[in-house]
């Protein structure tokens, strides 16, 4: 689980003595990243450092802390035979007993790094547009669901943001730098225009519309009637979901499309964001990429 502010602020609310643990620097093979962490009181935890021994250990460790008065402890741990994982790396761990001024160093990393989340536009509010904006909703991006009919924009997870718009491919022209779209719409027509529009983002990592072999024919034969250049038709992703899963699974329930699309997406914004690697500055002081 990664830790919003909200997720921070109700824990705290709650569980006002708690210890933070960090990983501060992490050497070879790790279950996360430096910079992760996780919150630990008495009774309750919130996030995760990569679960298994290493986790136990540390909130076993942070509850010491907690019960002995102390405000903080360093642990230097290896991640083989010794603790029962067999990553085979090595992490530094910092547990720091929570000070209003280590929460709003919390506070300003999480609000950054939710900022510079991606965002995933999908248009089209039905059954694969809901499946999808399900899928999507606890995975770190910024999910958006268009469509021309408002009363379709029900039923969606809380976090997720609903535009009714009567012209959907306005939305693609001032959508942020590095958007993805996704179009499922229930007029192919519309879908066409959307796509055609979406292609012109170049900064955008993925560009997907589901359907079928024969659409992604049609398309194509409307597209370059327009006028449009055919270099970027090979940018669109048609059917959505076929790039995870080459073979293909035959499955076209909503669920299953939407498992295996999300996995695309996320596959393709990983991708640019690996050309384009952010500095995480941890809790220590330690600079490391993402």
């Amino acid at each position: 689980m990664t830790l919003s502010v909200s997720d921070l602020q109700s824990f705290l609310s709650t569980q006002p003595d708690a210890i933070v643990a960090e990983l501060a620097s992490v050497r070879g093979s790790s279950p996360r990243e430096a910079g992760a962490f996780m919150l630990i009181s008495a009774g309750a935890i919130a996030g995760t450092i990569g679960g298994g021994a290493l986790e136990y250990m540390v909130i076993d460790r942070a509850r010491q802390v907690l019960r002995n008065g102390e405000h903080r402890d360093d642990l230097d741990i290896p991640l083989g035979p010794e603790i029962g994982q067999c990553c085979g790396g090595r992490v530094d761990v910092a547990l720091r007993r929570v000070t209003p001024d280590l929460v709003r160093a919390l506070v300003a990393r999480l609000a950054a790094e939710d900022a510079a989340r991606p965002h995933v536009f999908l248009f089209g509010a039905g059954h694969v547009g809901h499946a999808l904006a399900r899928a999507l909703a606890p995975l770190p991006a910024h999910v958006h669901v268009v469509d021309t009919r408002p009363g379709e924009l029900t039923d969606l997870p809380d976090n997720v943001e609903t535009l009714a718009v009567p012209m959907p491919e306005a939305v693609v022209r001032s959508a942020p730098e590095g958007s993805s779209y996704v179009i499922l719409t229930h007029d192919h027509a519309l879908d066409f225009l959307i796509g055609a529009e979406a292609l012109q983002r170049l900064d955008a990592p993925y560009v997907g519309m589901v359907g079928s072999k024969t659409k992604r024919a049609r398309f194509r034969s409307w597209y370059l009637d327009a006028g449009y250049p055919a270099d970027r038709l090979e940018r669109l992703v048609l059917p959505i979901g076929g790039r995870a899963f080459p073979g293909g699974l035959g499955d076209k329930r909503p669920e299953v499309i939407a498992a295996l699309a999300a996995a695309e997406i996320l596959v393709h914004i990983g991708g640019r964001e690996a050309s384009v690697a952010r500095p995480v500055t941890t809790q220590s002081g330690a600079v490391v990429g993402h």
